[in-house]
């Protein structure tokens, strides 16, 4: 549980602004002061009200700005896994800061923070209006991504040598630990320079962030990959579905896409530890149902299971996450030895369509979350302020410093009412 302090939802400011904002000209703008702030507890009664009053700064555009927009440069880069919703954060990002800031300047970063090293010899990208053009209806991201991180001081380097002034940093954890090195880099060097993460995760695991952009999309797809299973479950003798979705820490996607389906029988996530044998564990409990319906679907969370493997893995890939065991094929085997131990004979057909459901463009409502959190992080950057991430509380978009936004993983909280639906939604056992 991560412990608090006021200061650590403190903004880091370059100076003050100093700047009107050329927003100004458009008349139909809600400015908003630095002192307007969202609590965090927005409940009351005897049980919250003895709770810290904590409170985030609310994102949305300065009257005054830092920057000046006719000798700023900026530019954005995408890292880590693929996302719904990539490119509509890059079409915005540039949308903002060159038709409502009318910053002459915008650089695309090719292929995550590696293009941010001369020595890999990536140019970068100068944005126009054509090349943002139709983008926001394509998955994935033009500029292209790559995971692990790269020496602040050489980004830092870049920055200066391409005059760029404010960096937007889309990613999840791992890109974001990279942004606030960047920033404390700039800051070490005496350099006005703003950096800003905007938070990319499918897996809606970021503290702060109650709705990540491509979450919705992941559930959509996820659901349709469910019902498939479903079909092909009760259209055969004894069928077993057995679907693997993504979540290495936390069980959203999974948890979303069987409570949206409806179909699943049993949901396996990351914070709830599985047994699987005995009267009460999880192959009793398919058994049963297997008996007595003809037919299961299964959702398992990639990250979920892990406890039955001999040991944590001490590989890990670019990005410093621990690769996981593949819970999907190892409950394939069991379910399947399981059965043959017990003479029954099942048909089990396992997906995994993880790379498929991120790949996609994203959904009206991503598109829309993904338009507001960029045009946020611009708002933020242009006035000058500097490690800290889009975060959303009570459908509030706010500003988060990236050390406490990344300082734990958000889990799925199994006394919620969505895991609690889900429990009922299924059926099953509490284990």
């Amino acid at each position: 549980m991560l412990t608090l302090r006021p200061q650590d939802l403190d903004i880091a400011s370059l100076g003050p602004c100093t700047i009107p904002s050329p927003l100004i000209r458009l008349r139909d703008v809600g400015f908003v002061d630095d002192d307007s702030r969202i609590r965090l507890e927005h409940r009351v009664g005897p049980r919250f009200d003895r709770l810290p009053p904590f409170s985030v700064e609310e994102a949305g555009p300065r009257r005054d700005i830092f920057f000046d927009p006719a000798n700023t440069c900026a530019a954005v880069v995408t890292c880590g896994g693929l996302s719904p919703g990539l490119n509509n954060v890059i079409r915005s990002v540039y949308s903002e800061l060159s038709y409502n800031y009318e910053i002459p300047r915008v650089l695309g970063v090719r292929d995550g923070y590696m293009g941010l090293n001369p020595d890999v010899g990536l140019p970068m990208v100068e944005m126009t209006p054509g090349y943002v053009d139709h983008i926001h209806d394509l998955g994935g991201t033009v500029l292209g991504s790559s995971r692990g991180p790269q020496e602040p001081s050489v980004i830092v380097d870049t920055m200066e040598h391409e005059g760029i002034d404010l960096l937007f940093c889309v990613g999840g954890d791992g890109t974001q630990r990279g942004a606030l090195g960047i920033a404390q880099e700039a800051r070490r060097r005496g350099l006005r320079k703003a950096v800003v993460g905007i938070p990319k995760t499918i897996d809606n695991d970021i503290e702060f962030v109650h709705t990540s952009f491509g979450y919705f999309t992941a559930l959509e797809k996820a659901q349709e990959v469910l019902r498939g299973a479903h079909v092909e479950a009760r259209c055969a003798p004894n069928g077993i579905g057995l679907v693997k979705l993504m979540g290495r820490h936390s069980g959203y996607i999974a948890a979303g896409a069987a409570l949206a389906s409806q179909d699943a029988n049993f949901v396996l996530i990351p914070e709830v530890p599985l047994k699987l044998e005995g009267e009460s564990g999880f192959l009793r409990a398919l058994e049963r149902r297997i008996l007595h319906k003809n037919h299961a679907l299964v959702v398992v969370a990639e990250g979920a299971g892990q406890e039955l493997f001999a040991a944590e893995s001490a590989d890990r890939d670019a990005s410093g996450n621990v690769r996981l065991q593949d819970i999907g094929l190892y409950l394939r085997e069991k379910i399947l030895a399981h059965f043959r131990s017990r003479n029954i004979e099942v048909n089990l057909k396992y997906m995994d369509p993880s790379y498929f459901i991120r790949s996609v463009p994203a959904n009206p409502s991503d598109r829309i979350l993904s338009d507001q959190m960029a045009r946020m992080a611009v708002h933020a950057g242009m006035a000058g302020k500097t490690d800290l991430l889009i975060g959303s509380i009570h459908n509030e978009l706010v500003h988060v410093p990236i050390a406490t936004a990344v300082a734990q993983k958000k889990q799925l909280d199994t006394a919620s009412d969505l895991w609690t639906a889900v429990m009922r939604a299924t059926g099953q056992p509490v284990w």
